[in-house]
């Protein structure tokens, strides 16, 4: 890996000077303009607890995902999850705790791996973001790897739907996954105030902790947090697991399904004169087993350093400079059940992003910013089907929104550079990727979108955008025996740039509790880089012994995904206890129109409805999902069946004595003991690893 210290320390000092001298631009440039609105704050966090001195300090929660305006509304369909909402749905993986919202479902490798789908797009066209930056990993490369963000330590996940192209780059063509915290405080704090979180039970049976201190004197504040999850094998309805086309003898349980995580971080800011500076370092090791090898575990941990920073000024030419680092050793090691490691996989990379809010021109407002992103990628053993890589991407970006007659209209573009380079094979002898070789790929996206105000209680927001993204490192240069999916896979290194237009149309009503949201969305592309079957096979010889394996190539084809989202809520009724009804529907369809087949690992027709009641201290919630069956599937795939699960959980407050305060809940999962599927998995683990079966959680989360 070339990534070293001392080019950690060159970054540092680059996003540090950048701070700075936007800082001396700000103060030496004078303006009788308004100040800007603030671009991100903080979020309101389930586990971080201020103390009252500290609380007036707080801003309101801003959307940050594909908001760098900071704007309390906008048109891109955002969804959330903090506070009690996001404690009861927290899972394993982040794909299994998003799963469910609104147009978002997940690739469920088993409950260990489980990547978030957005709208049908899944893999390099979802970026998963910690913090607004960008995480570095290799999940996108096999659907066995796990995301390394932990939801039990998150405060808040936002969930854009629908390309972020623009302010992330070509791996947002299809949406972005951001995960919120305080390990850099954004805001002052006064004195000492934490949170201890405990969970217990599920289907998985999980053990796991949680724990964070945070504090300050008003210009430095600093925060410690640490957890801990353990879960055994994963409790199912009794099934018939399918390996290869043979059925295994009849199970309650998913084989090699448990696992082990543990991390925590420390970090802080110095706050000044209208900015701050701040750095944090944390932490990830997992392990945990493979669904789809009944004798394999991974080994995963990720160190990772971040700074970020803010100078504001209420006027000035520049109204607000930010800027973030995060430099990130990634390391994935494949070990059989002998011990030994069969496969190990590298990644070291460094992210850096500046943005700078213009003052006003008139009645338009915007950002300008550039983005660095430079990753090292290694892939050594007998299961390695990807060679060594090296990734460098350069980018410029800009949005800028203004009134008119028909509402706040948004115009943004992006160009980016991106560099992908094959190491070729370790040893000229293997011939199997050949001599080092690189691409070089000059990107464009554009949007416009447009939020319009009918009336105090609706409004309609749409968009059009444009996006390209580069092919990556293994749709280019991939090469053998992908064991996750029991696949032989072949890139092609003349591929050309991936190519897309999203439109997104949504009407909103919201009066009191009630809101209503419907909207819909359809996403074409010119040119879809697809993993096909060839219809051949490729024989592989180990020990000698030969096996054959079904040959996918990753090849350009014309795709179409159409959908709709339909999300609302309703008070029933206000006293003595509230009582609101909610519910979701969403569809997504996508054709290869090629070949006219359906694209893979689709989500079916969704349809939830929930009945949530308080009263006092106590709350409680009752909720029926129900997924039809799914019959558009390839040719290479099988259809799923269709299910209807039910759960139910019950809330207590507490208040301990002075500020400390306590939320206790019970969780009962999957109440009919349903045997279920999900038809966004892939089929050889789907019939391995059915949904969780009937299970009981409880947890407990103590602030003070």
């Amino acid at each position: 890996m070339n990534s070293s210290f001392p080019s950690w320390r060159l970054s540092a000092l680059a996003c540090a000077a950048s701070l700075a001298l936007s800082s001396h631009a700000i103060a030496q440039t004078p303006s009788n303009e308004p100040a800007a609105a603030p671009a991100a704050a903080p979020a309101s966090s389930p586990t971080s607890a201020p103390t009252p001195a500290a609380e007036p300090q707080r801003l309101p929660a801003v959307t940050v995902v594909a908001n760098p305006l900071g704007n309390r509304q906008i048109a891109a369909p955002v969804s959330v999850l903090d506070g009690e909402a996001l404690m009861l749905r927290r899972g394993s993986s982040l794909g299994e705790t998003l799963s469910g919202l609104p147009g978002v479902s997940s690739t469920y490798f088993g409950p260990n791996a489980s990547r978030p789908i957005v709208r049908g797009l899944d893999g390099e066209r979802v970026k998963v973001l910690s913090n607004a930056g960008g995480s570095v990993d290799a999940s996108t490369l096999s659907f066995d790897h796990a995301v390394p963000i932990d939801p039990l330590i998150v405060d808040r996940i936002e969930v854009l739907r629908g390309p972020g192209a623009l302010l992330y780059g070509g791996a947002a063509i299809g949406g972005v996954v951001n995960t919120l915290d305080n390990r850099i405080p954004k805001v002052p704090m006064q004195g000492l105030s934490g949170a201890v979180e405990a969970r217990l039970g599920g289907a998985e049976r999980e053990r796991s902790g949680a724990a964070l201190l945070e504090g300050g004197n008003g210009q430095w504040a600093w925060h410690v947090d640490a957890f801990n999850r353990d879960t055994d094998d994963l409790r199912v309805p009794n099934h018939t697991p399918v390996e290869d086309g043979a059925a295994l003898p009849q199970t309650r349980r998913v084989r090699n399904s448990s696992s082990q995580a543990k991390g925590g971080a420390v970090g802080g800011s110095l706050f000044f004169d209208g900015g701050h500076f701040g750095v944090a370092a944390d932490t990830y090791d997992s392990r945990y087993g493979t669904v789809a090898e009944a004798d394999v575990r991974i080994k995963m941990k990720r160190d990772h350093l971040g700074l970020s920073g803010e100078v504001k000024s209420a006027d000035g030419a520049w109204r607000a400079v930010r800027s973030q680092l995060n430099t990130t050793r990634y390391r994935h090691e494949e070990v059989e059940g002998d011990g030994a490691v069969g496969t190990t996989f590298k990644s070291s990379g460094t992210e850096w992003r500046v943005e700078a809010e213009h003052a006003p021109i008139g009645a338009m407002r915007g950002v300008i910013g550039a983005q660095f992103d430079d990753i090292d990628f290694s892939a050594l053993g007998e299961e390695a089907f990807v060679p060594s890589t090296r990734t460098r991407r350069q980018a410029l970006f800009a949005l800028e929104e203004m009134p008119w007659p028909a509402g706040k209209l948004s115009v943004g573009g992006r160009l980016e550079r991106a560099q992908v380079r094959s190491e070729g094979d370790a040893d000229p002898a293997d011939a199997k990727f050949g001599a080092p070789e690189s691409r070089s790929f000059s990107l464009r996206s554009a949007s416009v979108s447009n939020l319009y105000k009918l009336s105090p209680a609706w409004s309609l927001s749409g968009g059009v955008s444009y996006t390209e993204r580069a092919p990556t490192s293994f749709e280019l240069y991939a090469n053998g025996v992908h064991a996750a999916t029991g696949t032989h896979e072949r890139g092609d290194a003349s591929l050309g740039s991936e190519r897309g237009t999203n439109v997104d149309v949504a009407a909103t009503w919201s009066s009191g509790h009630d809101r209503v949201r419907i909207g819909a969305f359809s996403t074409r592309f010119s040119r879809y880089i697809a993993l096909d079957a060839t219809g051949g096979t490729v024989d592989v010889i180990e020990d000698g012994v030969t096996e054959s394996f079904p040959e996918y190539v990753f090849r350009p084809v014309r795709a179409r995904l159409n959908g709709v989202e339909l999300e609302g809520r309703h008070r029933l009724v206000e006293r003595p206890w509230t009582v609101d009804l909610s519910g979701k529907l969403d569809l997504t369809r996508g054709t290869n129109l090629d070949t006219g087949e359906a694209l893979p690992r689709i989500a079916p027709l969704r349809i939830a409805v929930g009945l949530e009641a308080s009263s006092g201290p106590w709350g409680g919630r009752f909720d029926v999902e129900h997924a039809a069956r799914q019959n558009r599937v390839p040719s290479t795939d099988a259809p799923t069946g269709k299910y209807t699960l039910a759960s139910a959980s019950l809330t207590r407050r507490f208040t301990l004595g002075g500020e400390a305060t306590a939320l206790w809940f019970l969780k009962v999962t999957n109440i009919g003991d349903t045997l279920a599927y999900n038809a966004s998995s892939i089929q050889t683990v789907r019939d391995l690893s059915p949904l969780p079966g009937r299970a009981v959680k409880t947890g407990v989360r103590v602030t003070f």
